[in-house]
Formats: C-alpha cells, sequence, structure tokens
C-alpha cells in the first residue's frame, strides 16, 4: 500500500479565537479525520503528525496561574501532555470514522521523543519565544533565578525564548514503523517531538526546546519510506510573494524550484511557509518522490490534483 504521511497544523484545530475550548478542537479535529479517513479507505497507508503551539501555550499559562498554588510545568512535559491530548482527539475521531464506514483498522498515539544535538547552534540563539507576556523586571527576575533566556517582543512585553534545534533521531521510531507494516494507523511526533538530549552517561533526559513540526514530519517521512508528505496548514495552495500585489498561487514547483526561492528569500514568510518549504526540502533531499501542501478543507481535492501545491523531484 502507498504510504503517507500528513502533518497537520496544531491551529488548524482552533478555527479562529471565539473556538478555542477543548470541545471546540475535538468539532476540528473531527472534521480534518473525516477526510483522512477517505484517504484510508481509498488504500493509502497513514501515519499522522500534528502541531501543538497554542495548546502549549494554553498549559504554560494556567501552569503560570496556578504556580501560588501548584508546580509549574516543564517544558517537554508540555509537549508531552499535548501529544496525549491532541492524539486522544485524532484517534477518537478516526476509530469512529473506520467503524462507520466499515473499515478494519485501529489506530494509536505513540508519545514521541525526538533527539536533538546539544550542540546545535540554536541554543545558542534562542528564538522561539513561549509563554505569558512579562513585564520587565519580572522576566529579568526569571532569568537571574531560574536561568531563562528573554527578549523583548515588538513592544508587546517580555517573553521567555527557548532554542529551535534541527531533529535528528526519532527514538520510538522501530515502534512507529512496526505499527505501520502492521497497518495501524498511527499518531506520532506531535508538536515535532519532546525533545531530549543523551547525556554523559548516554541516558536521554528532556530539554526546553521546541523542535519544527514539519522538520520533525518530514524527518518521519523519510525514515517510515513514505511515498507522500502531505502538510495542512492554513491556506489551499503555496503562493510566491505571499501579501505582496505581486501574490500568485502555484499549483507545482521542483526542489530546484523551492530551493532558488528560498534562497532568495522574500517569496515565503518566515515563521509560516518557509519552515514548510524547507521541510519539503528536506524530505525530497532525502529521497522522498512528492511533497504536497494544502488546507484541511481540501485533502480530498488536493490528494486528487484538482488543489494544493505539489513539490516534485
Amino acid at each position: 500500500m502507498p504510504r503517507l504521511v500528513i502533518a497537520i497544523g496544531g491551529n488548524s484545530l482552533i478555527p479562529d479565537k471565539d473556538h478555542r475550548s477543548v470541545q471546540d478542537q475535538y468539532a476540528a479535529a473531527a472534521e480534518t479525520d473525516d477526510r483522512i479517513a477517505a484517504l484510508v479507505q481509498k488504500g493509502w497507508d497513514v501515519a499522522i503528525s500534528h502541531g501543538n503551539g497554542p495548546q502549549v501555550g494554553f498549559i504554560l499559562r494556567r501552569s503560570e496561574l496556578a504556580s501560588s498554588e501548584l508546580h509549574e510545568i516543564p517544558l517537554d512535559y508540555c509537549g508531552a501532555d499535548t501529544q496525549g491530548a491532541i492524539g486522544y482527539m485524532l484517534q477518537q475521531n478516526l476509530a469512529n470514522d473506520f467503524r462507520q464506514l466499515g473499515i478494519d483498522k485501529s489506530v494509536v498515539t505513540v508519545v514521541t521523543q525526538v533527539e536533538v544535538d546539544p550542540n546545535d547552534p540554536a541554543f545558542g540563539d534562542p528564538s522561539k519565544p513561549i509563554g505569558s507576556f512579562m513585564e520587565e523586571a519580572e522576566a529579568v527576575r526569571r532569568r537571574d533565578e531560574e536561568g531563562w533566556d528573554i527578549k523583548e517582543d515588538a513592544g508587546r512585553g517580555w517573553r521567555r525564548v527557548v532554542a529551535s534545534p534541527q531533529p535528528k533521531r526519532i527514538v520510538e521510531l522501530d515502534v512507529i514503523q512496526s505499527l505501520l507494516d502492521a497497518g495501524v494507523v498511527t499518531i506520532a511526533v506531535g508538536g515535532g517531538g519532546i525533545p531530549v538530549i543523551a547525556n554523559e552517561k548516554g541516558d536521554l533526559e528532556g530539554i526546553a526546546a521546541v523542535i519544527d513540526k514539519d522538520l520533525a514530519s518530514a524527518l518521519l517521512a523519510d525514515r517510515v519510506a513514505a511515498d507522500l508528505l502531505l502538510i495542512s496548514t492554513a491556506v489551499e495552495q503555496v503562493a510566491l510573494n505571499f501579501g505582496t500585489p505581486h501574490q500568485r498561487w502555484v499549483d507545482q514547483f521542483t526542489l530546484n524550484e523551492v530551493k532558488q526561492y528560498l534562497d532568495e528569500g522574500g517569496h515565503f514568510a518566515e515563521g509560516s511557509m518557509a519552515p514548510k518549504m524547507r521541510a519539503v526540502v528536506q524530505f525530497l533531499e532525502a529521497g522522498g518522490t512528492e511533497a504536497l501542501i494544502t488546507d484541511p478543507a481540501n485533502l480530498e481535492r488536493a490528494m486528487a490534483g484538482e488543489t494544493g501545491t505539489r513539490i516534485v523531484q
């Protein structure tokens, strides 16, 4: 069976600021799962990854507000929590879809660790903001007492920042591979995976960092020999010169075209489409055949070649 890795954006589970509750996220997961189930029904072997940025932010905020009563939650544990919670939503909805469609498939979530290099240059320049805005005095106190890296954020206040290192190894890869080979739809590397490093003894330990979800998904797609990496995001297609008068939607790129546009800069927005295109480059350069980018509502149409943006060798 052809194998597909689908990377779902964490923001796609939160359609707008008025629909952020757990129930709202569950309903959004159900809509996406309906389309994934249709792809499984058509014969695709599927692994699912997902983002978790907003959900981790909610946990951190609750933790901060409750800090006078309870211990605060470390960032790596927030990643584990969201892998379980979002995995549960996707897993339950998809199992319900399979039952209704008469598909004899199991679905499971693997809480996944992803090893990073403790000497990754990103640790020397933390840039990923997490948690709430703070007054400067509070930010400085947390820096001095807890070793946080802090930065002022565009005049809106101070925030903690952490590194975003490159994913190097999916720790539970053998388990994920075995599940996929057995025909189990597998949800893995949620939020880019829980970042871990190997200490001087070789033991793994969690670290405060954020791994890019799309880069981790590209690594997963390569390691499980996926035929297609599908990145589900906020737009139906990729545009050149997005948000400018020269914006142009594109049906297909070649790998070399994407690399050229990334080198030139300005075509894909940092913090949104540029990391996704870098993940596609990583997958294709590692030997992947094809990648596809579209929004959740158009997954089936894009897979049928009616929309979306394909990136090919």
